[in-house]
C-alpha cells in the first residue's frame, strides 16, 4: 500500500541492483564469483569426506576443521545463487521475507565462523602449552559442547535483528538496495522511520563478537608465543610454531577483510559504492574459497590424504 509518492508501507517485493556503477560487466565479474565458489564447494566437501573416513582424523583440531568447512559451504551458498541470478540472469528481485532469511544467515554464518576460529585457537592453546592434558581437557563431548554454544550464540544475536526490522521498520523510501545480497545495514538503510535502535544493535553484536573472539584468540597466540619460545630446541620450536602458522593466516585474512567491510560500510562515505559492494562480497567469499586450500596444502596429514584418494580414484579406474 502505497502512503505517498515517497514511502512504501511494508513492501513485499525488493530489487537487488549488485555492484552500482558496474551493472554493464556484471555478467563478467560474476565468472571469477562463480570459480571461487566452485572451488570452495569443493574443496570443502573433499575436506569433510577425508575427515569423516579418516578415524586418525577424529580429533579436535580435524572436527573443528569440519565444522567450519560446513560454515563456508553454508556462507557461500547463501551468498552466491542469488547474486549470480543478478548478475546473470537478470533475476533482481526478492522477496521481502526472503530477503531477511538470507541476511540472518549470512550473519549466523559469519559470526559461527568467528567462533569456530577461537575454538581452534582454543585448541592450539591447550595442545602446545598443556599437550600432556590436550586429551583430558578437549574431550569429544566438550567440543560438541563448544560447536553448539558457538552456533547458539550466532543464532541469539542475529534474530533479534530480524525482529527490529519487522517490528520497528515500518515505512521504506525504496524497495531498491544497492548490493549483491541483503546485508543489515544496507537493508536498514532503505527504511523511512528513526533507524538509530538497529544500528546500535548492529554495532553492539559487531563489536560484542569482534572483540570477544579478537580478544581471546590474540591472548592464545600470545600465550602460544611464550611457550613456544621457551622450549629449548630449535627444531621443536620450530614444529610447535609451524602448527599454529595456518590458523594465523585464516585468523588474519578473515577479520582483516571483515574489519575494512564493515568500517567502509558505515563510515566510508568517501569511497565509491562499487568499491565497496565488491570488497564486501569478495570478503564473504574468500574464506570459504582460501580455507580449504591453506588447510589442505599447509597441513601435511590433509595432503597426504589428499594424494591417497586421488590415487584410489585413478586406480579405481
Amino acid at each position: 500500500m502505497l502512503i505517498s509518492n515517497f514511502t512504501v508501507f511494508m513492501p513485499s517485493v525488493l530489487t537487488l541492483v549488485g555492484i552500482p556503477g558496474l551493472e554493464s560487466v556484471q555478467c563478467w565479474i560474476g565468472i571469477p564469483f562463480f570459480v571461487m565458489y566452485l572451488i570452495a564447494m569443493i574443496g570443502n566437501f573433499l575436506l569433510l569426506t577425508i575427515i569423516k573416513s579418516e578415524r586418525s582424523l577424529h580429533e579436535p583440531m580435524y572436527i573443528f576443521l569440519s565444522m567450519l568447512g560446513t560454515t563456508d559451504i553454508g556462507l557461500a551458498t547463501s551468498i552466491i545463487p542469488k547474486m549470480l541470478g543478478v548478475f546473470w540472469f537478470h533475476m533482481p528481485e526478492i522477496y521481502f521475507d526472503s530477503c531477511l532469511l538470507q541476511m540472518w544467515f549470512i550473519h549466523t554464518f559469519q559470526i559461527i565462523e568467528s567462533g569456530i576460529l577461537l575454538a581452534m585457537a582454543f585448541d592450539r592453546y591447550i595442545a602446545i602449552c598443556y599437550p600432556l592434558r590436550h586429551a583430558t581437557i578437549l574431550s569429544f563431548r566438550l567440543v560438541i559442547q563448544i560447536g553448539t554454544a558457538v552456533t547458539l550464540r550466532a543464532a541469539a544475536l542475529v534474530t533479534p535483528c530480524l525482529i527490529l526490522i519487522k517490528s520497528r521498520l515500518k515505512y521504506y523510501h525504496t524497495t531498491v538496495i544497492s548490493h549483491s545480497y541483503c546485508e543489515h545495514m544496507a537493508l536498514v538503510k532503505l527504511a523511512a522511520g528513526n533507524i538509530w535502535v538497529n544500528k546500535i544493535y548492529g554495532l553492539f553484536v559487531a563489536f560484542t563478537v569482534g572483540g570477544f573472539d579478537i580478544l581471546f584468540i590474540s591472548l592464545s597466540y600470545i600465550q602460544i608465543l611464550t611457550t613456544v619460545l621457551r622450549l629449548p630446541q630449535k627444531e621443536a620450536r620450530f614444529k610447535a610454531f609451524d602448527t599454529c602458522v595456518t590458523h594465523i593466516c585464516v585468523f588474519l585474512q578473515f577479520y582483516l577483510l571483515a574489519f575494512f567491510s564493515f568500517f567502509t560500510h558505515r563510515f566510508g562515505s568517501h569511497i565509491p559504492p562499487y568499491i565497496h559492494i565488491l570488497f564486501s562480497s569478495i570478503y564473504l567469499l574468500v574464506p570459504p574459497f582460501l580455507n580449504p586450500l591453506v588447510y589442505g596444502l599447509k597441513n601435511k596429514q590433509m595432503r597426504s590424504y589428499v594424494v591417497k584418494m586421488l590415487l584410489n580414484e585413478e586406480s579405481s579406474h
